[in-house]
């Protein structure tokens, strides 16, 4: 190791302890940013510690990291990872360069499992050749930085290309990476528990991105539909299709807001998170466990963990209301959101919070897709807005017809609309940024005791 990358580590190390032990704040991205500063390349000399796993996609990154990291930790590896969602490349470098890495008890070597942003594949697939990349989706989101899906496709492409040894594994129900844009080993996941005597004639809902075939950019049919863009797709001009699953959902159980029991593979699983689209990101983990060979039974010990993920869904207790942290950051992500609350069978209020700064994406027309008039028909009961970009929330929400019950400018003063909240369920769906500033004011008065 160079004296440029001794100094680089020990001042990662230095820097992280100091935000930490010091200054109580957490984070990764200062120590790597200084460690980048000083030796660009710091990166290959720890490459060797780990075989690392790159999950990328635009929704259920920072889950799906979650679970993979639970499922082989269960399996017996030791996992080191970026749970708070620190997805650049300097907060990855802090990752790996703070984090004391341990023999994994069975023997094999030490994993690193992180969530990288869409557009940083390639640069850190450049500085430490990936093992797995782990792909979920790629929908319309922040479209200053990424521009169309397509765009984003040719981002991560570049980088699963500069690691051809690499094994993908990707959510074969996304039309967008069954192209033959890269000749990595796959492995596919997705949803098989439609019977073919219900299959249907199906096209995607109407401003859906990211459904047509690339043999003759012909509009995609469908089997059936999970949401958006996902489900058992075909042409109808010529043999593409769907590819053949190796790992798939077989039968969703139980859908409540805060929990999903489905199968996998014939197996009955249950997390303790809610929502249609989660249950993609614990296939995906799923998967990365069995080509782990981690054991049926250990992934479900690893999915019943009692453990919340940063920002996704956490459930708290505020002086006596059951609040629960959503993000929203795009059209497909927030009617996800929106289908979830639609399980919800008691009466709740809703704080929506927008921000518009760079981690959230500065353009924040995306909310007028989403479909925020389906909560007439929920068990919404009070409505109110916030963040930086309120009055923008707050014009689309009238115009979906709502009557808004408060508009907070402060995010101090979430607290006060969570107390005058007329319900005990209270969901915060707030954009990126805004659910960072939120969960520190939370934090702050006690409310959130542990950093995930």
């Amino acid at each position: 190791m160079s004296v440029k990358s001794q100094l680089a580590k020990f001042t990662a190390k230095s820097s992280h302890f100091l935000l930490r032990n010091i200054l109580k704040r957490g984070g990764t991205s200062l120590p790597g940013k200084l460690a980048v500063k000083i030796d660009p390349e710091v990166l290959q000399t720890i490459e060797k510690e780990f075989d690392l796993v790159i999950v990328t996609g635009t929704n259920g990154k920072t889950l799906t990291t979650a679970l993979i990291t639970r499922v082989l930790r269960a399996g017996g590896y030791t996992v080191v990872t970026n749970p708070s969602g620190s997805n650049m490349v300097q907060g990855i470098v802090g990752t790996l360069l703070t984090t004391k890495v341990k023999p994994s008890p069975n023997g094999k070597k030490p994993v690193a499992v992180l969530e990288v942003d869409e557009a940083n594949v390639l640069s850190l697939a450049k500085a430490i050749e990936p093992k797995y990349f782990v792909l979920t989706n790629l929908f319309r989101d922040q479209l200053d930085r990424y521009g169309e899906i397509y765009s984003t496709y040719d981002k991560i492409i570049a980088g699963i290309n500069q690691a051809p040894n690499a094994t993908v594994i990707t959510n074969a129900d996304s039309p967008i990476f069954a192209r033959g844009s890269y000749s990595n080993q796959r492995i596919y996941y997705g949803f098989d528990n439609v019977k073919e005597a219900d299959f249907k004639d199906l096209k995607a809902p109407t401003n859906t991105d990211g459904i047509l075939s690339p043999t003759d950019n012909s509009v995609l049919h469908y089997d059936f539909i999970t949401y958006a863009n996902l489900g058992r797709y075909f042409s109808t001009t010529d043999g593409f299709k769907r590819p053949k699953l190796d790992y798939a959902v077989t039968a969703l159980n139980e859908l409540t807001p805060k929990s999903s029991a489905f199968d996998l593979d014939g197996t009955s699983y249950k997390i303790a998170i809610g929502g249609l689209y989660n249950i993609y990101n614990a296939l995906a983990a799923y998967a990365v466990g069995r080509t782990f060979d981690v054991s049926p039974a250990d992934i479900k010990k690893a999915f019943e963990e009692d453990k919340q993920v940063f920002g996704r869904q956490e459930s708290l207790d505020v002086d006596g209301k059951d609040v629960t942290i959503l993000l929203i950051k795009n059209p497909v992500g927030t009617n996800s959101v929106i289908d979830m609350m639609e399980t919800e069978k008691d009466p709740f209020t809703l704080i929506t919070l927008l921000n518009a700064n760079y981690a959230d994406g500065i353009d924040t027309s995306w909310i007028w897709d989403a479909e925020f008039e389906r909560l007439h028909d929920s068990k919404l009961v009070s409505l109110s807005t916030g963040g930086e970009r309120y009055k923008d929330v707050t014009v689309r929400l009238k115009m979906a017809g709502f009557k808004l019950d408060g508009t907070y400018q402060k995010t101090e003063d979430i607290l006060k609309a969570i107390d005058h909240a007329p319900t005990k369920k209270v969901y915060l769906a707030a954009t990126y940024t805004a659910m960072l500033q939120i969960r520190a004011v939370l934090k702050n008065h006690g409310y959130i005791q542990e950093e995930y």
